[in-house]
């Protein structure tokens, strides 16, 4: 794997609707030879502090906001961070319904909430809201550009009306879509620290720093439902800063016990220590060897490191696009006394048939070897993999799967018998192989 950058490259694209970016500045100091000449100007013909919105686009599913001057409140030394999850953190329907009915549908989720924002931003502290708001999208889908549009717009009304009622320096982060930018990914952090400059190690004080959201993994507690998720909590232990729920924040009061559906760094460190013996042993001069597991088991990595080596050559579905195409590769592999690997879920019985028939037409005997890992393993391995560039993560350049690619091998999955005509089938439990970097990277939370 690799530690680059989650998203690439960093790219913009505005439209009419959309402000440019601000300009950056390097210096610590706010004062500018413009604001010298507007404090000797008379107040009625003075230029107005940038109070206003301006929005811009990055990546084409990032939006961001700002709302006044781009360095007020920037000083020297480590910055402090005060970030914070928007809706069911800092306001909240208005009409007490689930979801606002319009964008004029909100009131503060505690009266205490502009109040302390503002003392973070007096106390100094850079305030910044971190939201996914995956309910817009920001490349309208032409048969219901009506309603996307709409739904956009009503985003950023309310937006802007949050911070007039605020009305002090802050930026909004709003990952519309299922990638790098959305939280726990840490996309928009990064973002936020190009932003303002604060990229260099130790240019934030992240023991200082803080982030409050209400996806806190939480079990119910009378009339407190459980949350929704735990991607809140896990986006801050992933940036490396302290957590807190609007109730422990703004209200004081007591946490509440958690639990993560998958922790994997805890997962490393449950993996009993590697065996040191050989991973697979070449039985037959000659064979077929079928995989069987879930997108994300780690079927093609174990391929490369533990098959490629001995001679097997290689057919995958998802580059050949039919099973027919892969039926007929394997056969021309076969032909030239290659052994092959089906490196493809099978997940069912009759799949995997037409490969031991396959078989028994080639005079060739046919392995499978069932990988095991868990289905949440096998979702975060898929989104490490797609959403991190280079040679040991994503070789094969593999795009981000859907949900339903592994709902669907487990509506189909049946385990392998022997009596399906296999002349053996060894199972393979999941063992991180990579570089420390690797590790680390592997070892944030994706889900």
């Amino acid at each position: 794997m690799s530690g680059r950058r989650v998203l690439g490259k960093r790219q913009s694209s505005n439209d009419r609707d959309v402000s440019p970016p601000p300009t950056k500045r390097k210096q610590t100091s706010t004062t500018t030879s413009k604001a010298v000449a507007n404090f000797f100007t008379p107040a009625s013909k003075k230029e107005k502090e940038v109070d206003q919105m301006s929005w811009r686009i990055v990546h084409e599913t990032l939006l961001i906001g700002r709302f006044g001057a781009a360095n007020v409140g920037l000083g020297k030394g480590q910055r402090k961070i005060a970030a914070f999850d928007f809706d069911s953190t800092l306001i909240r329907p208005a009409s007490d319904r689930k979801f606002a009915k319009d964008a004029a549908d909100w009131k503060w989720w505690d009266s205490s909430v502009p109040k302390k924002l503002r003392k973070l931003h007096d106390d100094g502290y850079l305030v910044a809201i971190v939201s996914n708001q995956a309910g817009i999208t920001l490349t309208p889908d032409p048969k219901k550009i009506k309603s996307d549009k709409k739904r956009l717009a009503d985003f950023k009304s309310k937006v802007g009306a949050v911070f007039e009622q605020l009305d002090l320096p802050i930026s909004i982060y709003a990952a519309t879509a299922h990638d790098g930018y959305r939280k726990p990914r840490p996309g928009m952090w990064k973002e936020l620290l190009e932003d303002y400059d604060l990229e260099e190690e130790g240019a934030v004080d992240l023991k200082g720093s803080l982030f409050v959201g209400d996806a806190a993994g939480r079990e119910a507690a009378g009339k407190s439902p459980k949350d929704f998720s735990c991607g809140d909590r896990n986006f801050a232990t992933n940036v490396g800063i302290p957590f807190h729920t609007p109730e422990e924040y703004f209200l004081e009061e007591a946490p509440r016990p958690f639990v993560r559906t998958f922790d994997p760094s805890a997962f490393l460190q449950d993996l009993p220590p590697p065996s040191g013996d050989p991973k697979y042993t070449k039985n037959n001069s000659l064979d077929i060897v079928l995989f069987v597991g879930s997108p994300g088991s780690g079927k093609s990595s174990f391929y490369r490191r533990h098959l490629q080596p001995l001679g097997y050559g290689r057919v995958n579905q998802d580059i050949l696009k039919s099973r027919e195409k892969c039926l007929k590769a394997a056969t021309a592999l076969l032909e030239e006394k290659t052994s092959v690997v089906v490196d493809n879920t099978n997940a069912d019985a009759a799949t995997r048939a037409d490969w031991t028939a396959l078989g028994m037409k080639m005079d060739v005997p046919v392995r499978c070897i069932l990988f095991t890992a868990p289905a949440k393993l096998c979702e975060h391995n898929d989104i490490v993999r797609a959403l991190n560039t280079g040679e040991e993560t994503n070789p094969e350049s593999r795009v981000l799967l859907p949900k339903m690619a592994f709902s669907g091998f487990a509506k189909r999955y049946g385990e392998p018998q022997l009596a399906e005509g296999f002349q053996d089938i060894v199972k393979i439990g999941f063992e991180f192989e990579g570089t420390e970097e690797s590790r680390k990277l592997w070892s944030m939370f994706w889900l």
